[in-house]
């Protein structure tokens, strides 16, 4: 459902944004990366870069959806990455 405009007449619509700036948007934020294997990885969004390497800050390695380690930084090589989502309730 769009928001209305001040006036009531004219919904009020965001900008689409492209994959890059959505990226960059999430930067330092919490994040799940999920990988091919089907591991997931939430934490918070240090840094990527232009081949989806990642750096993660306060990571929870969750396996089958159970938690399984804790890490305090990560590193994910970007071949590995299935996605990347913002976490729910995060923005």
């Amino acid at each position: 459902m769009a928001n209305v405009g001040t006036d009531g007449a004219e919904p009020v619509l965001a900008p689409p944004k492209t994959p890059a700036e959505f990226l960059l948007s999430i930067k330092g934020k919490p994040v799940v990366v999920k990988l091919n294997s089907g591991v997931d990885y939430r934490g918070i969004l240090a840094c990527l870069d232009g081949y989806m390497n990642i750096a993660m800050e306060q990571t929870e390695e969750y396996v089958n959806g159970q938690l399984k380690n804790k890490y305090g930084d990560a590193f994910i090589r970007g071949n590995n990455v299935l996605y990347i989502s913002t976490a729910k309730g995060a923005l």
